[in-house]
C-alpha cells in the first residue's frame, strides 16, 4: 500500500494513520484527505511541519488555530497568506512571520502594515518590504530608512544607525 494520497481511495483519503503517513512525507498532500481530516488537528500539524504551505489545505478552523499558524510559518513564513484575518491581525504572529521573511508583511492586516515597528523590522529582513506597508509609513520611512540594498539572500543592509547619529532618520 502506497501513501500516495493524489491517487488513493475514498476510503484511504478517510483512514487516519494512512493520511498521517502520507502528511508526514508531504505536508501539501493534505489536499487530498477528506475534509474530516483536514480539520483533525494532529493532521494539520503534522502536516504544516513538514511543508508550511500545507496551511492553505487544512480545515478553515485550523487556519484559525494560533498553533497551527505558528508550526506552519515557522517552516514557510508566507504561510501567512493562508491564516485566518484574525491571525492575519495577531501582532506576535505577524513578527514572527515578518522576522523570518520581510515580505510576509504583505499578507498581514491592515493595521499592521501600518505598525512602525513591524515595518522596520520587514524592512531590515529584505529592503522590498517597504512597498507593503502603509502609505503613511512609506512616507515617512522612505527617506529615512530604506537606504541600503536588497541582497539576493534576502538580506538588507541598512544606513538607519548612520542616518540616526547624523539626525537625517
Amino acid at each position: 500500500m502506497t501513501d500516495d494520497l493524489s491517487t488513493a481511495s475514498p476510503k484511504q483519503r478517510d483512514n487516519r494513520e494512512f493520511v498521517l503517513s502520507a502528511v508526514r512525507a508531504c505536508g501539501v498532500s493534505i489536499k487530498y484527505a477528506s475534509d474530516r481530516l483536514r480539520g483533525d488537528t494532529e493532521v494539520a500539524l503534522h502536516a504544516v511541519r513538514e511543508n508550511g504551505r500545507a496551511l492553505e489545505y487544512v480545515g478553515d478552523d485550523l487556519r484559525a488555530n494560533r498553533k497551527v499558524v505558528l508550526a506552519a510559518i515557522g517552516r514557510w513564513a508566507i504561510a501567512l497568506q493562508f491564516a485566518s484575518p484574525e491571525l492575519r491581525d495577531d501582532r506576535d504572529i505577524v513578527l514572527k512571520a515578518v522576522r523570518k521573511w520581510g515580505l510576509a508583511i504583505k499578507h498581514a492586516s491592515d493595521r499592521l502594515r501600518s505598525d512602525r515597528e513591524l515595518a522596520i523590522v520587514a524592512i531590515r529582513r529584505n529592503s522590498a518590504a517597504l512597498k507593503y506597508t502603509s502609505d503613511a509609513l512609506q512616507a515617512e520611512l522612505e527617506g529615512n530608512l530604506y537606504t541600503g540594498r536588497q541582497l539576493g539572500t534576502g538580506a538588507v543592509t541598512l544606513a538607519y544607525e548612520a542616518n540616526k547619529r547624523d539626525g537625517t532618520a
